[in-house]
C-alpha cells in the first residue's frame, strides 16, 4: 500500500504569524503548542469529564486514571501524568479552522479522546507494556480483565456521546468514527501479525507495510479527530476530506516520532526504559529501514534481533547504534517530516480560516519535535 496520497495545493491557508494582534491593538501572548493544546483542553474537560462520570465507577475511576486525572483508587492526580490531547485539540481546531465556534466539535473530541483512551488500554495488554508516562499502565494497575472491560465501556461511550450530540450532522459523524474503527483494528491486527514475520528474507516486513500499517494504526483516528471538528462545524465534503487526509498524513508522522522515542528517547520523559522497543524487538520504522539495507551492519543488527538471548543493556545499546549506522534514525526523521509537509498540503488545498490554521500548524511542528 502506498503512502495517503497528498491533496493539490490551492491559494486560502495562511499559517499568519507568530503573534496576534488584539482589537486594542496589543500584541497577544505568543502562539506555542502548549498553550494551544491548553485551551483546547481546558474547553473540552467538562463534557469529557461528564461523559467519564456516566460509566460504571469502576471503569469510571480506571478511565480517570488512563487520562492522567487520578492515582489508584480515585486520588486526585497533581497533572503530571495527564496526555497533551491532540486528538481533542485537532477536532477544536479545525472547526474553528472552517469557521466554527470550538464547542461545535467538543462531542467529536470527545468521542475521539475515548477512542483514544480505549485504544491505549488494550494496545498495552497486547504489547505487555507495564508502564505509561512514567507510571503503571491501566492493565498493571488493575488487572488485565478490568482493563479489558474498561476499554469496552469507553469504546461504548464514544459512540453514545457522538449518537446524542445536536445537531444535523449526526448520522454522518456516526458513520466516520464507525468506518475509523475498523481502520485502527486492522492497523492493531497488522502490528501483532509484523511480530510474528521474519527480520530478512522475503517475508520481511516491508518499510511501505509498516508505513500502511501505521496509517491505519494511528492515522486513522487522527483523520477521524480532523474530520469530525470540520463535520461537525459545517464544513463542506471536500473540506472535511483534505483535514481527514491531512490527519492521517500526521498520523504516520506521528507513529514514526514515536518509533524514535522508542530507541532514543529519555528514559525521565518517556517513562520507559532506554531502548525499549529493541528490547522488546518490535518492528519499527527505524529499525525496518536499517535492515533494509546491505553490509555487514545490516546483517550484524539482524543476528542481534534474531537471537534467542533477552537483549542486554549493551546488546540493546549496540543494536541502537547500528539501527544509527546503517540510517534508520535519519530515515524515519526523513518519513516524519514528508508527511507533516503532505499534512500542511492537504491543509492548504482548502480555504482555511488564518489564525485556527496557523495553531494547527504550529502543533505540527510540535508533534515533530515532541520528546514524548
Amino acid at each position: 500500500m502506498t503512502s495517503p496520497a497528498t491533496a493539490p495545493a490551492e491559494p486560502g491557508y495562511g499559517t499568519g504569524s507568530v503573534r496576534h494582534a488584539s482589537p486594542a491593538g496589543t500584541a497577544e501572548p505568543q502562539v506555542t503548542a502548549d498553550r494551544v493544546l491548553a485551551r483546547c483542553r481546558d474547553l473540552v474537560r467538562p463534557s469529557l469529564s461528564a461523559a467519564i462520570s456516566r460509566l460504571h465507577p469502576w471503569h469510571g475511576e480506571m478511565a480517570a486514571y488512563s487520562l492522567g486525572w487520578c492515582g489508584v483508587g480515585g486520588a486526585p492526580a497533581d497533572g503530571s501524568y495527564e496526555g497533551k490531547g491532540v486528538r481533542q485539540a485537532l477536532a477544536v481546531l479545525c472547526a474553528e479552522a472552517v469557521g466554527a465556534p470550538g464547542e461545535k466539535a467538543v462531542a467529536g473530541a470527545v468521542a475521539v479522546e475515548l477512542i483514544h483512551t480505549f485504544s491505549l488500554m488494550h494496545d498495552d495488554i497486547m504489547d505487555g507494556d507495564g508502564t505509561r508516562r512514567q507510571r503503571e499502565t491501566v492493565w498493571k494497575a488493575y488487572g488485565t480483565g478490568p482493563a479489558v472491560l474498561a476499554g469496552d465501556a469507553l469504546f461504548a461511550l464514544a459512540v453514545r456521546t457522538l449518537v446524542e450530540a445536536p445537531g444535523p450532522r449526526t448520522a454522518a459523524a456516526v458513520g466516520r468514527l464507525s468506518e475509523t474503527l475498523n481502520g485502527l483494528v486492522r492497523g492493531q491486527a497488522e502490528d501483532l501479525l509484523f511480530s510474528a514475520r521474519p527480520w530478512t528474507g522475503p517475508d520481511a516486513v516491508r518499510t511501505d507495510e509498516y508505513r500502511a500499517m501505521a496509517e491505519l494504526k494511528t492515522g486513522t483516528l487522527l483523520g477521524c479527530a480532523a474530520a469530525l471538528g470540520g463535520l461537525l462545524g459545517g464544513a463542506p465534503a471536500r473540506t472535511v476530506a483534505a483535514l481527514d487526509l491531512a490527519g492521517r498524513h500526521l498520523g504516520v508522522a506521528f507513529q514514526a516520532v514515536d518509533d524514535l522515542l522508542g530507541i532514543w528517547g529519555d528514559p525521565a520523559v518517556t517513562g520507559k526504559p532506554v531502548h525499549s522497543d529493541l528490547r522488546q524487538r518490535k518492528k519499527t520504522c527505524p529499525v525496518l529501514a536499517a535492515l533494509a539495507g546491505d553490509g555487514p551492519r545490516s546483517e550484524e543488527l539482524a543476528a542481534l534481533l534474531r537471537s534467542p538471548l533477552p537483549l542486554d543493556e549493551a546488546g540493546a545499546a549496540r543494536a541502537a547504534a547500528l539501527v544509527e549506522s546503517c540510517g534508520g534514525r535519519a530515515a524515519t526523521l526523513d518519513e516524519a517530516r514528508h508527511h507533516l509537509d503532505a499534512a500542511r498540503a492537504c491543509l492548504r488545498s482548502v480555504p482555511l480560516a488564518p489564525r485556527a490554521a496557523h495553531e494547527i500548524e504550529v502543533l505540527l511542528g510540535f508533534l515533530l519535535h515532541r520528546r514524548v
